[in-house]
This record gives structure tokens, C-alpha cells and sequence, in this order.
């Protein structure tokens, strides 16, 4: 307890000089030598992808990569006879074959979003201190896919990855339905219904419900305090991450009860959470569309209200 208090007056808690692990550094290097003929095939796909009308010849795709045309040459032949691009033989141009979309048919949304958080999740940690995780919907559930509570010296829970959130008990789960479209939200919401447990009971309160997203949205993001009974000393804020009218995921920080309340995280963590939020989004968009939106002005992603509710809906 008296270390706790301590922490709780005299540590800064946003801090760009905080001392965390080298986030950078978390991924070990590769024991074994690139492959190079792989690397090769997989650089002329992405010139015939980018390739002006989607077709080149041999002599352009060598011009942009500068491997030899005889390499060129092989490599095409080996993808033709895989099926990935074909040969018009009135000019002699190559282009990608239907095949080659079958190599992102298992990338989703999630992926595509885990795979640009990492960067900015660290830079989050280092401001921070305490642990945050991305979590993106799951059926009924929100799931770890990214975090940094190995790397920080205040998390309490070390294997997050995978791990499944209660959608209206966590601070990500109340922003992801707060923010996402209202088909969605009800679609969950119904399954949500389907269950026996506390949460169940919770979904099929049409009253309670309404004023728990009508909080979250009125103070401009998801919040917990000690709300899951699991996690009972734990609490988190948390924003969405939107992307077109989608919301993709959502990152939380998450704190001990005894080393802020939710007020003072909202006044010490939240902005290095808009920015992480913020720095994710603009790298999901085109690269005009990022640009634009650099030079204007920031706003919420849930607008800000201060008004209070009865006790009895918000001690949910």
C-alpha cells in the first residue's frame, strides 16, 4: 500500500524521457540468411501490382527492380507456371494472374491494424509507463492481439496476447460499442443475450445499457473502474480506432485503482493515448488523405461531456 501511494504522488506519469524496455528491440533477429530467390519473386509481384494499366514487359520490370532479365525472366516463368501472372503473347507484357489474390485472403481488418499499432504502441509506452493493449471485436468478446505489459515495469499481467474481454465490463469494450455502427452494436448486443453469466443479465437491461454507452460517449471514451469482478483492482481507459465508418479495435491503458482514479487518468494519460490513436489512424489511410488531415485540427473521437448521471446507472 505505502508503495502505491508513493508511486501515486511522485512518479511522472507522462513522461517522453520515461524509462521503459527497448521496445524497439523486443523482436529477436533471424538466425537463418534471407532467402533471396524469394525475395526476388515477391519484389517483381509488387512492381506488376504497381506497374502503370498493371502490365510490363521483362525489360521494365528489370529497369525498376534492377535484377538482371535473364533473372527476370526465370522468376516470371516459375510464377507463370504457379499461376500467379500471365504472359499476353501479342507484346510480350506480364501481369498478375487471379490467383495472386489468394495471398491476402487471410489478412483481415484486425491484421491490417496489429501490423501499424506496434510503432505507436511503444512510443505510448514510453509516455505512459503503464501497460496498454490493442484489442480488436471477436464475436461476443474483445482479444488481445497486441500489447506492451511485458515491456512495462507496472503491469501485473504478463501473457495478455489472445486473452478475451468482456464487451460491457472493460473500457475497451464499452468504447468499441459506443463507437461502432448500430447494426453492429445490436448484433452483438443480442449475443451478448444469449449467455447466462453477469454480463448476459447486463445486455438483456435495455436501460442500463443505454446509460453506460451514454457515459462513455458523453466523457469521450471507454472507461473501467474495477468494473470486471475478475480484474477488480485493475482499471483502464480506453479509445476506439476508427477507420472509414468502421471501428477496427480499440487501445486501452490500464492502471491500478490505488494509483489513480479515472478523472486523473483522463487528465495524465489520455492525450498520449488520443495521439497513439491518432498516429495509427492517419497510417490506414491513402497517403493524400493522411496528409490532409495532419494539417487540421484534432477532435475526439467521442465528444467530451461533463454531464452526471443517477448513481444507479453508472454502477454498472
Amino acid at each position: 500500500m505505502a508503495q502505491v501511494q508513493a508511486l501515486r504522488v511522485s512518479t511522472p506519469w507522462v513522461s517522453d524521457s520515461a524509462v521503459v524496455e527497448d521496445w524497439d528491440g523486443a523482436e529477436e533477429a533471424s538466425s537463418y540468411r534471407p532467402i533471396e530467390s524469394l525475395r526476388r519473386g515477391l519484389e517483381i509481384l509488387l512492381c506488376l501490382n504497381q506497374a502503370l494499366g498493371g502490365r510490363a514487359s521483362i525489360k521494365e520490370i528489370s529497369a525498376v527492380t534492377g535484377l538482371h532479365r535473364t533473372t527476370v525472366r526465370r522468376m516470371l516463368e516459375t510464377l507463370q507456371n504457379e499461376g500467379y501472372v500471365r504472359r499476353n503473347a501479342s507484346d510480350e507484357h506480364y501481369s498478375l494472374n487471379h490467383k495472386v489474390r489468394q495471398l491476402s485472403d487471410g489478412f483481415t481488418d484486425e491484421d491490417w491494424v496489429s501490423e501499424v499499432a506496434g510503432q505507436a504502441l511503444g512510443r505510448l509506452l514510453q509516455k505512459a509507463v503503464w501497460p496498454s493493449d490493442l484489442c480488436t471485436l471477436d464475436g461476443d468478446s474483445m482479444v488481445v492481439r497486441e500489447t506492451t505489459h511485458r515491456f512495462s515495469p507496472l503491469s501485473f499481467h504478463r501473457a495478455m496476447i489472445r486473452r478475451r474481454l468482456p464487451m460491457l465490463f472493460t473500457a475497451a469494450g464499452r468504447a468499441y460499442l459506443s463507437a461502432c455502427p448500430s447494426a453492429e452494436r445490436e448484433e452483438i448486443l443480442r449475443l451478448l443475450q444469449q449467455g447466462n453469466d453477469e454480463q448476459a443479465r447486463l445486455a438483456r437491461n435495455p436501460q442500463l445499457v443505454a446509460a453506460l454507452l451514454q457515459k462513455t460517449r458523453e466523457q469521450g471514451f471507454g472507461s473501467n473502474d474495477g468494473d470486471w469482478t475478475e480484474q477488480a483492482r485493475m482499471s483502464a481507459i480506453a479509445l476506439p480506432i476508427h477507420h472509414g465508418d468502421r471501428v477496427l479495435g480499440c487501445i486501452n491503458i490500464i492502471f491500478t485503482k490505488k494509483a489513480m482514479t479515472t478523472r486523473e487518468a483522463e487528465q495524465r494519460l489520455l492525450p498520449a493515448l488520443q495521439t497513439a490513436v491518432a498516429e495509427i489512424e492517419s497510417h490506414l489511410m491513402p497517403e493524400g488523405a493522411a496528409a490532409v488531415l495532419a494539417a487540421a485540427p484534432a477532435a475526439p473521437a467521442l465528444a467530451p461531456h461533463r454531464e452526471t448521471l443517477p448513481d444507479l446507472l453508472l454502477t454498472v
